[in-house]
C-alpha cells in the first residue's frame, strides 16, 4: 500500500474527528512548518495575567527549545482552528484538544500530543507540584513558544489581531502525529 496515501487517509481522518468534536475546521501541517520562535515566551511573560499561575504556561510549559526538539520527533501536525464560542470560549478548546489526542491515540497513534491555547481552565487554583488533570491539561502552544499567526497561516488559515474587546477571537491548537 502506499504510504502517501495512507497518511493522506489517516490525516484526513483526524480532522474529521477534530471538526466532530466541536472544532470549525482541521488543517494537516507538516511539523517542520510549525513555526516556534523564543519571543513568543516573552509575550505570556509580559503581557498575560496568567503567567505563573499554572503548569501549562510558562514557566512551567516546554521551553521553544523543547518544543523545537519535541516537533523534531514528528512528521506531522494537525492545526484545529475554533470560532464562535464567546466569551471564554477558549475553555472549550482545551476539551477538544485532549479528546482529539484520545481518540487519535487509541486509532494506533500512540505519539498523538496536544498543544492548546491559553491558560488551563480546569482548577480554580493550579496545584504547580502536580497537576490533577493530567489527562485534560495540555500547554498551550504560545506558552511553549509557538508562533500560533505564523503557524495558522502555514496551514492555510486567515488570523489577524484583534483590534477591540467587540471583535469575536478565533483560537487555534495543535495535535502532533507520527
Amino acid at each position: 500500500m502506499d504510504d502517501k496515501i495512507t497518511t493522506e487517509a489517516a490525516l484526513a481522518k483526524i480532522c474529521r474527528q477534530a471538526i466532530a468534536l466541536g472544532a470549525t475546521d482541521a488543517r494537516p501541517l507538516k511539523a517542520s512548518s510549525v513555526v516556534v520562535k523564543d519571543w513568543v515566551r516573552l509575550k505570556c511573560q509580559f503581557g498575560c495575567g496568567g503567567y505563573g499561575e499554572g503548569l501549562t504556561c510558562p514557566p512551567y510549559s516546554p521551553t521553544p527549545d523543547t518544543t523545537r526538539k519535541v516537533l523534531s520527533g514528528y512528521e506531522w501536525a494537525v492545526v484545529l482552528k475554533f470560532e464562535k464560542f464567546g466569551e471564554n470560549g477558549w475553555k472549550k478548546t482545551h476539551d477538544v484538544i485532549a479528546d482529539l489526542e484520545r481518540e487519535v491515540f487509541l486509532d494506533g497513534f500512540h505519539t498523538a500530543y496536544g498543544y492548546s491555547c491559553g491558560p488551563c481552565p480546569y482548577c480554580k487554583t493550579c496545584n504547580l507540584k502536580h497537576c490533577i488533570h493530567p489527562s485534560k491539561a495540555r500547554p498551550s502552544m504560545e506558552g511553549s513558544g509557538i508562533d500560533v499567526y505564523a503557524t495558522a497561516r502555514a496551514a492555510g488559515f486567515e488570523i489577524h489581531v484583534l483590534r477591540s474587546h467587540d471583535e469575536e477571537p478565533t483560537y487555534f491548537c495543535l495535535l502532533l502525529v507520527q
